[in-house]
C-alpha cells in the first residue's frame, strides 16, 4: 500500500504566493481557473495543511463563495500544529502534533488515498527538501508583485531538477505546470555551453 503527495502552489511570475495590496488570484481569476479547481478537488484525496494556511482556509470557506469550497469542506483534512486545539472549526479535520516529514513519510507508505498540500510554505518546503513530493503543480498567474510579494515557496530552498508532466493554459493567460521533482545532486558531465576548441 502506498500513495502520492502533490504540492499545489499558486504564484505570480516572480514566484510569490501572496502579495500585499493584491486581491485573491491577484485579480486574474476566470471561469477556467475555477473549473480546474473543481476538477482537481473532485478526486478522492486528503488535504494537508500547516496551521497558518489551515486558519486562512477555515475563514475563506465561510466568508467567500467559490464553487469548490463545499468539496473542500467535505474532504478529509489533516493539519500539522502544536497550538491548534480541537474542535478545529472546520469539518472533517484532524490535527497531527508530530513532525510533518515523519508523518507524511509514514502516511505515504500506509495509505492509498492521495495527499494534496496547498499553500503552507514552510510545510511544503520541508516536504520537498525531504524528497517526499511526487507531483509539483505550479499555477502561475500573470502578475509580477515585486516588493509587495511574499510567501515564496522556492526562494532559499532546496535545489531540484523537474520532469515536465503537463502544461495547461487557463483563461488564455494563467499557466498550470505539473512536474515530477527530483532533488538536484549534480550537473551531468558535458552539460552546459561547450568551450571553444583550442586553435
Amino acid at each position: 500500500m502506498s500513495t502520492t503527495l502533490t504540492v499545489d502552489f499558486f504564484c505570480t511570475l516572480d514566484g510569490y504566493g501572496s502579495a500585499n495590496g493584491w486581491p485573491g488570484y491577484w485579480g486574474k481569476e476566470g471561469p477556467e481557473i475555477r473549473e480546474d479547481r473543481v476538477r482537481t478537488l473532485e478526486e478522492d484525496q486528503v488535504l494537508v495543511f500547516g496551521a497558518t494556511t489551515f486558519r486562512l482556509f477555515r475563514e475563506f470557506v465561510t466568508a467567500f463563495d467559490e464553487p469548490y469550497y463545499d468539496r473542500m469542506n467535505a474532504l478529509p483534512k489533516i493539519v500539522f500544529s502544536r497550538t491548534l486545539e480541537e474542535p478545529l472549526g472546520w469539518a472533517n479535520s484532524t490535527v497531527l502534533r508530530e513532525d510533518a516529514v515523519t508523518a507524511i513519510d509514514r502516511l505515504k507508505r500506509t495509505t492509498d488515498v492521495p495527499l494534496r498540500s496547498h499553500g503552507s510554505i514552510a510545510l511544503n518546503r520541508a516536504l520537498l527538501a525531504a524528497g517526499l513530493v511526487d507531483r509539483l503543480e505550479v499555477t502561475v498567474f500573470p502578475a509580477i508583485t515585486g516588493r509587495a510579494g511574499y510567501a515564496a515557496l522556492f526562494h532559499d530552498g532546496a535545489e531540484f531538477d523537474l520532469d515536465l508532466l503537463d502544461t495547461t493554459v487557463l483563461d488564455g493567460r494563467t499557466v498550470k505546470l505539473v512536474y515530477a521533482p527530483h532533488l538536484h545532486e549534480a550537473v551531468p558531465e558535458g552539460a552546459g555551453p561547450r568551450p571553444r576548441a583550442s586553435r
